[in-house]
């Protein structure tokens, strides 16, 4: 499958939900994310990291160290209450966005 270009914005929302049921590191949300949409979204590290900073800094996902399942130390990040309203707001605005992009594809 061919990988394709997520709209600006829409990476936070990814992070976001992936780490919403469990906390996780790094790499492991890149790869849950590939796995999820079957390789279509896959996020590097050039990406993904400087995302997870900002919204470290944003108050939305906390991280703590610990240990990982290769006995490597990581850093293991999770939502914050912040991070489930903000979620939250971006799930409905990527809903509202999808459906009016969804009626000019259907438009005659």
């Amino acid at each position: 499958m061919t990988k394709v270009d997520i709209l600006q914005g829409t990476l936070d929302m990814l992070i976001l939900k992936t780490i919403g049921h469990e906390s996780m590191h790094g790499f492991a949300i890149a790869l849950r994310i590939r796995q999820i949409t079957d390789e279509v979204i896959q996020i590097g590290e050039g990406s993904l990291y400087p995302a997870l900073y900002r919204m470290e800094q944003k108050g939305w996902i906390k991280a703590e160290w610990g240990v990982t399942e290769n006995n490597r130390r990581a850093k293991y990040y999770k939502l914050t209450k912040a991070g489930r309203k903000q979620l939250e707001g971006e799930v409905a605005s990527y809903a509202r966005l999808t459906d009016a992009i969804a009626k000019v594809l259907q438009a005659a």
